[in-house]
């Protein structure tokens, strides 16, 4: 038998166990021939059969989250001008505007100018928003609230893009925008989470007003870390009074607090 054609090598081997224990991309991924094994083929099916159903599913509060997480923060969705997932994938410039009765609804159900507005989107992944939400968002609202920062009224946007949050801005009028959204399913992950946040948002502006703390799932950034960050990159724009390019993330102070807190904790 040929080289190209030996078994996989084994994890146990020191560099190559390191190596997969860090990435679900499939690295070192055996062939037969020129193709690759029939269990990779059938995983390889399996996700983006997965991946897809993440596009196309949709999110319904009563169905996908827990009664009591509804009921305590009062959950409600609106609508973009999209009116099916088929014109939000056709039509990208309808997710980003409210329909008619979202904006009467927003303006009648939430305060005006809190300092922190979060928003769900579905965005491409109804999954991640199911699967990653229920653990973030009380960890973040905990760290909004230790800081003695206004939060206003969480609501779920469905056929969300991110550019809705400039008519939430107009509407709102919010010193921040958190948009929680589910990110374009890979092969590696459907389930994966974006937080894009920006200050005073506003029609006009561009992704360059906003950051983004991506990847947002089990195996890439911990709810727990994600909740520390964005509340970091909150404190950051409300003292520098910008977002986007005019902000970076101290990534390292951030993480080296996390690290001392947990250490201090322990004992």
């Amino acid at each position: 038998m040929s080289k190209e054609h030996e078994a996989q090598p084994a994890a146990s081997n020191s560099v190559l166990g390191w190596a997969l224990a860090r990435t679900r991309a499939r690295v070192f991924v055996d062939r037969c021939g020129p193709a690759y094994r029939t269990q990779t083929q059938l995983q390889l099916r399996a996700d983006h059969a997965f991946a897809l159903d993440s596009v196309h599913d949709e999110v319904e509060l009563s169905r996908d989250f827990a009664a009591d997480f509804v009921a305590t923060r009062s959950l409600f969705a609106v609508q973009s001008r999209a009116t099916c997932k088929r014109e939000y994938l056709l039509r990208p410039d309808l997710g980003r505007q409210l329909n008619d009765s979202a904006r009467e609804e927003l303006a009648r159900r939430c305060p005006h100018g809190p300092d922190v507005q979060i928003v769900l989107g579905d965005g491409l992944s109804a999954a991640a928003v199911v699967g990653q939400v229920p653990a973030l968002l009380p960890r973040l609202e905990d760290a909004i609230g230790r800081r003695g920062w206004k939060l206003g009224q969480t609501f779920l946007v469905r056929y969300c893009r991110v550019g809705i949050m400039n008519e939430i801005g107009d509407l709102l009028a919010p010193e921040v925008i958190v948009l929680l959204i589910g990110e374009r399913p890979g092969l590696a992950s459907a389930q994966s989470l974006s937080a894009y946040l920006a200050y005073r948002p506003r029609s006009g502006q561009t992704d360059a007003h906003r950051n983004l703390i991506s990847n947002i799932h089990a195996c890439g950034v911990a709810p727990a870390e994600a909740a520390l960050r964005v509340a970091a990159l909150i404190d950051q724009m409300r003292q520098l009074r910008a977002s986007g390019i005019a902000i970076k993330e101290q990534l390292n102070l951030v993480l080296g607090a996390q690290r001392i807190g947990a250490s201090v904790h322990s004992f």
